[in-house]
């Protein structure tokens, strides 16, 4: 149960400094460094969910030890080696 509150508590922490370094960034004319490191760590934090997804539930993802196994010349069940000349 405190799993839920303590996510949504630092989700809405994180939230209201990011909105505060940005209002700042934007209005206040001796905004810094910091609030320029704030607001664009939380903007490349926000892009990070769209583009990370489970490698059960990816689509076209290479099942496990397969390019280990490529790595070391083993080849899987069906594939021909192909001789050169």
């Amino acid at each position: 149960m405190t799993g839920p509150i303590v996510r949504r508590g630092a989700a809405l922490g994180l939230g209201a400094v990011w909105w505060w370094a940005a209002v700042r960034l934007a209005v206040a004319p001796d905004a810094g460094v910091l609030e320029g490191a704030v607001v664009a760590g939380g903007w490349g934090l926000s892009l990070l969910p769209v583009h990370c997804v489970a490698k059960s539930r990816a689509v076209g993802a290479v099942a496990a030890g397969r390019w280990g196994a490529a790595w070391r010349g083993k080849r899987g069940p069906g594939e021909v080696e192909e001789k050169v000349s």
